[in-house]
């Protein structure tokens, strides 16, 4: 007896030091953040890791009924116009909530940047969570808000802009404007943008590199466009400094050499690549795009195929024709983003689909330059970006025969100089970028109405300046007393 009472008392000390020493740990491995390492350990997850790719080419121009194919929510319900029915992995609301999740991981740095007891150790740390935290926020305020308007967004609804860490739950936070969010995101940016430093990183690729985030701010001043404030100005200068170190070509994806004599699985593997110098940043996203992009029943045929490959201003042959390619019946795909599946374990049968996203690219910085050249009033430059953009997707380019010339645009749109040419930059990126979603973005920015029919004779329009070319917010963010966007 006496035994066991001494092995219970021993047994009590143990448990009792064992708990104490359970009390004196921190709740969370935030607050253990104490060196410029781990700091940079959390950024890596400050970038939204869910994908816009699957509800944004749904709703744009470049998809039609094909009459089967896959049933996915994230394509039926943009094709015809609703809000989506859906809150998993490529959906709107999963986008929301990754972007605000890539937010916090930036809150806490900067949290922890600010308490260091030397702040500057920190410097290219705080020069990322500020550009990931205005990236974050840019991509919400596009989706799910008004375009920019130098008049009319002091006034349209906004998205939250969240700075601190959230402490308590269900947080309330305000749908402020549109402007205050476009100058929350040009203060971390220009702030955080010189901080960069490229030499931080492992692979700068899989981070805000600064070649990245000047592509960044070179979207953003497009996006936002005010010639008060020189916006245009300002993006020729950011996109000069993505070309400042070499020669533009060579950033540039050679579809028509090297690509062109690419397999799809030698396409599947480059183009998500961090060794592709088209690629400035890349983030990993769960996603099933990877696997339905070609095969959901609302995507590219062939009369789309044809509308966006078929014929253009250098009056050559996109390369992208050729390397576009069927898989069953009218299901067409040109080989980009593949996925990657990752196993739960070792021997598990069951995973998560990966795809890697490319967010900002050399040709995306290029285009967004000659654009900015037309509303300086400088077609010259802007064609000659569009030049250099062609000599590296025509096939068997020939300067002396493709080269674009105002002639030749005033021969295809038939408008001024600087309509013409900017028609000519739209039509290129829809094909640079169909089946990515980035045609979307060009459609929000210019208010373009979208028409969607039906293989049984219905048709479905998006008007200019409809509610629903707004995404809607999660119904969850009832709970923090924001509104949700109107019907």
């Amino acid at each position: 007896m006496r035994k066991i009472l001494s092995y219970t008392t021993v047994v009590l000390l143990f448990t009792t030091a064992g708990c104490k020493k359970f009390l004196e740990k921190n709740p969370d491995n935030r607050a253990s953040l104490n060196t410029p390492e781990q700091v940079s350990q959390l950024l890596g997850t400050a970038y939204p890791q869910a994908n816009y790719m699957a509800f944004c080419e749904s709703i744009s121009d470049n998809v039609t009924d094909k009459g089967a194919g896959g049933q996915d929510r994230n394509n039926i319900d943009p094709y015809f116009f609703n809000d989506v029915n859906y809150n998993q992995q490529d959906s709107p609301e999963w986008y929301w909530n990754g972007c605000y999740t890539a937010i916090a991981a930036a809150n806490q740095a900067l949290e922890t940047i600010r308490n260091a007891p030397d702040s500057t150790l920190y410097k290219a740390q705080r020069g990322e969570a500020l550009v990931c935290r205005a990236y974050a926020h840019f991509m919400l305020v596009t989706f799910f808000s008004k375009p920019y308007n130098p008049t009319s967004s002091t006034t349209d609804v906004g998205i939250p802009y969240v700075t601190t860490p959230e402490k308590i739950v269900f947080q309330k936070y305000d749908r402020k404007t549109v402007e205050y969010v476009y100058q929350m995101i040009e203060n971390d940016l220009t702030t955080g943008l010189p901080l960069i430093d490229d030499t931080k990183y492992t692979i700068p690729r899989y981070h805000f590199n600064k070649a990245a985030a000047n592509a960044f701010a070179a979207r953003f001043y497009l996006f936002r466009g005010d010639f008060t404030k020189g916006d245009y100005n300002k993006v020729v200068s950011y996109a000069n400094a993505v070309f400042a170190a070499g020669n533009v070509t060579n950033l540039l994806r050679p579809w028509n050499t090297t690509y062109k004599t690419m397999t799809p699985q030698d396409l599947y593997a480059i183009y998500q690549k961090a060794t592709e110098p088209a690629n400035l940043l890349l983030v990993e996203t769960a996603s099933d795009w990877g696997r339905n992009y070609y095969t959901v029943r609302y995507g590219m045929n062939s009369a789309k195929r044809d509308e966006i490959f078929d014929g253009n201003v250098t009056g050559g042959e996109w390369a992208f024709r050729n390397q576009t390619y069927t898989a069953g019946t009218n299901n067409y795909l040109l080989p980009k983003i593949n996925e990657y599946f990752v196993r739960n374990s070792v021997n598990a049968n069951i995973g998560v689909p990966y795809v890697m996203v490319p967010l900002f690219t050399a040709e995306e910085v290029l285009f967004n330059r000659s654009e900015a050249y037309l509303y300086l009033n400088d077609a010259t430059s802007s064609i000659a970006d569009l030049n250099i953009y062609a000599s590296t997707r025509i096939v068997d380019y020939d300067a002396s025969q493709h080269l674009i010339t105002p002639a030749k645009l005033q021969a295809k749109y038939g408008s001024t100089v600087l309509n013409n040419a900017l028609n000519c930059i739209l039509e290129f990126k829809r094909a640079e970028y169909a089946q990515e979603g980035m045609r979307w973005f060009d459609m929000l920015r210019y208010d373009l109405p979208v028409e969607h029919s039906t293989t049984d004779g219905r048709t479905f329009t998006l008007p200019s300046g409809s509610n629903q070319r707004l995404f809607q917010l999660p119904a969850s963010v009832k709970l923090s007393g924001m509104p949700l966007n109107p019907r």
